[in-house]
């Protein structure tokens, strides 16, 4: 279920302040953010974000078609090792 039209998409207003103030000084570098439940809006395109997913921070430039979109979406949390394989077969013998 989403969010309530009533109330908007939920967007950090100091990540529109960062991203008027890199669009106004042409900054090129990623502007840092934990906010993985920040909606991405048209303000955001064409500026690199970097992403806190837990460890370390995941770089993203936003594009067109990440709109509507949350940040959290694009920089995965776990780290999906394998499903088995030789150590696997060994195991259950």
């Amino acid at each position: 279920m989403g969010r309530s039209l009533k109330k908007g998409p939920y967007v950090v207003e100091r990540l529109l302040e960062k991203a008027a103030k890199a669009d106004a000084m042409g900054a090129r570098e990623p502007i840092k953010t934990w906010a993985r439940a920040c909606t991405i809006v048209p303000e955001f395109i064409g500026k690199n974000f970097a992403i806190h997913n837990g460890k370390n921070f995941i770089k993203l430039y936003v594009t067109e078609d990440m709109v509507g979109h949350k940040f959290g979406e694009f920089a995965p949390t776990r780290t999906f090792r394998s499903h088995g394989g030789k150590s696997a077969k060994g195991a259950r013998k």
